[in-house]
């Protein structure tokens, strides 16, 4: 348990200890500690208003694509997979199939054939390349599936339909409130997936105003090396730094959903 806290914890408080430095001290002194001006207030107000500040546009972007394609791929796995689990219909085993097999095939693997496709549309260099490919999600498809039939009694459903309330109303007041920590945690997976994405947009966008943070960094990065090189190193790592910031303070927040969810699921019968 302690070498994998190390593990975890090592790499945020190297990033850290590096935002606090210059540029030069980033490069002159050991990595691991505090050395020369403690200037982390001024990196910040740099990084955000280096280039015109281009890093909060990226960031607003990565915002909008977390907003829409995690929000939107949260919402049809739940719809589809309360449908799934609590529907019976023609060919239920064959998507049951299908969606195995995509869980497990890598995103990496159908972003060339997403980028054909999308440039026949006329759709790359957009948000919709990014937001699109976004909205499907295997795995949280799969995920509400398996949670919805667990925990959501088919009696109560019955008893709903007996009193005369319609499939609706009885999934927008019974049932979605007994699947909210699966949402919640289908919601997670799709934000972090969706914030952390990297080699779509990388293939998908040339635009710099439509970059996500990912992306915009390692331009940065790129910065310091070939003919004319301008280093900002201080800079991508205190730009990694508030990177990384929304995403912790989303788990922070809905930590105590997810592990209600899992409790509940624990003392199932």
């Amino acid at each position: 348990m302690s070498l994998f806290i190390i593990y975890s914890l090592l790499p945020l408080v190297w990033l850290f200890i590096n935002s606090t430095k210059t540029q030069a001290d980033l490069i002159s002194t050991f990595g691991l500690w505090f050395s020369g001006d403690f200037v982390f207030f001024e990196n910040v107000a740099q990084t955000l208003t280096y280039d015109n500040g281009i890093f909060v546009r990226w960031l607003g972007n990565t915002l909008l694509y977390v907003v829409l394609g995690a929000g939107g791929a949260t919402l049809l796995a739940t719809l589809g997979g309360y449908g799934l689990a609590k529907y019976n219909f023609p060919g239920k085993k064959a998507i049951f199939a299908v969606i195995l097999g995509a869980v497990a095939v890598p995103g990496t693997a159908l972003a060339v054939p997403t980028f054909l496709m999308f440039s026949q549309l006329g759709l790359t260099n957009t948000i919709w390349a990014i937001i699109i490919p976004s909205l499907i999600s295997p795995f949280g498809l799969y995920l509400i599936w398996v949670y919805a039939a667990d925990s959501v009694p088919t009696e109560i459903l019955e008893a709903a339909r007996v009193d005369g309330a319609s499939e609706l109303r009885t999934f927008f007041t019974i049932s979605i409130r007994l699947l909210a920590p699966g949402i919640v945690t289908v919601a997670l997976f799709a934000i972090v997936a969706t914030w952390n994405n990297y080699f779509l947009p990388l293939i998908m966008l040339s635009e710099p105003n439509l970059f996500p943070l990912t992306i915009g960094l390692q331009q940065w990065n790129l910065q310091g090396t070939g003919v004319g090189a301008d280093p900002i190193f201080n800079l991508v790592l205190t730009g990694s730094l508030l990177t990384i910031v929304p995403i912790v303070v989303a788990f922070l927040l809905l930590q105590r959903f997810w592990q209600s969810g899992l409790s509940a699921g624990g003392v199932k019968q």
